[in-house]
C-alpha cells in the first residue's frame, strides 16, 4: 500500500511497521479490530470517523496516536477519518515526542513559542484544525464534542475517565510512558520505540477498517 502524497521516507517507515504486525499480541489484535470495525462502519455509512486519542497530559502518547492514525488513514486511503488528541489536563506537546516523529520522517514543525507552543503537521489533505498540534483537554476546541471514538492510551486516563461525554464509542490501548526515559542515554531510542509501538498498532487497526 502506498500514497504518493507521503514522502518516500515516510512510506518506508510505514511499510516497516506493517512488517511488524506479528509483534502484536492476539488479545491486543482483537481490541484493535474492534476499533477498525468502528471506523469501517462509519465509512460505510458515509459518516465521518472522528477519533480523539486521550492520555493524562496530552503531551506524548496521545499526540503520537493522533498523528499515526492520520498517517494510517492516508496510507490505506480510508476516507472521512479525522484525528484529534486531548488530555484530562493541558500541559505542552513534549519536544522529545516531536523529535521522535521528525526522526521517522513525519513533517512536524514548531510554529509558535511559549509554555504550550503550537506545532504544524504538514500533511496534504488535512483540514487546518487537524494540522495544528498543541496540548489541550479532550473536551476543548477544536476537538469534536459528540459522535467520536475516545481512544485511551494511558492507564491513568483510562481509569480517570470511565465515561467520556459525547463519545459514541470508547477504546483502551494503554502504552508505556516514554517519559520514564527522560534525561537518560536511552531517551531517544525509547521515544522512537514508543512511536513505533503506537504506529504499528494503529496502522493495524486502520487496515482492519478496510477489510
Amino acid at each position: 500500500m502506498s500514497n504518493p502524497s507521503l514522502s518516500p521516507e515516510l512510506q518506508s517507515f510505514l511499510k516497516g511497521l506493517e512488517t511488524e504486525f506479528d509483534r502484536i499480541s492476539p488479545e491486543r489484535r482483537e481490541l484493535l479490530k474492534s476499533l477498525g470495525k468502528w471506523i469501517g462502519e462509519q465509512v460505510q455509512k458515509n459518516q465521518p470517523a472522528h477519533l480523539i486519542v486521550i492520555c493524562t497530559h496530552n503531551s506524548r502518547r496521545s499526540h503520537m496516536g493522533q498523528v499515526m492514525l492520520a498517517l494510517a488513514a492516508q496510507y490505506y486511503g480510508v476516507p472521512g477519518v479525522h484525528t484529534w488528541s486531548g488530555g484530562t489536563e493541558a500541559t505542552a506537546f513534549n519536544p522529545q515526542a516531536v523529535g521522535a516523529m521528525q526522526r521517522a520522517g513525519i513533517p512536524v514543525e514548531k510554529v509558535t513559542n511559549g509554555d504550550n507552543p503550537r506545532y504544524r503537521l504538514n500533511l496534504d489533505g488535512l483540514p487546518e484544525a487537524e494540522r495544528t498540534l498543541f496540548s489541550k483537554r479532550f473536551d476543548e476546541t477544536p476537538n469534536p464534542s459528540q459522535n467520536f471514538a475516545a481512544i485511551m492510551v494511558c492507564s491513568e486516563a483510562d481509569e480517570g475517565c470511565p465515561f467520556v461525554p459525547g463519545a459514541a464509542a470508547r477504546f483502551s490501548f494503554p502504552f508505556r510512558d516514554p517519559k520514564e526515559s527522560d534525561g537518560t542515554p536511552l531517551m531517544e531510542s525509547v521515544y522512537d520505540e514508543r512511536l513505533r509501538d503506537i504506529g504499528r498498532e494503529f496502522l493495524f487497526a486502520m487496515k482492519c477498517a478496510i477489510q
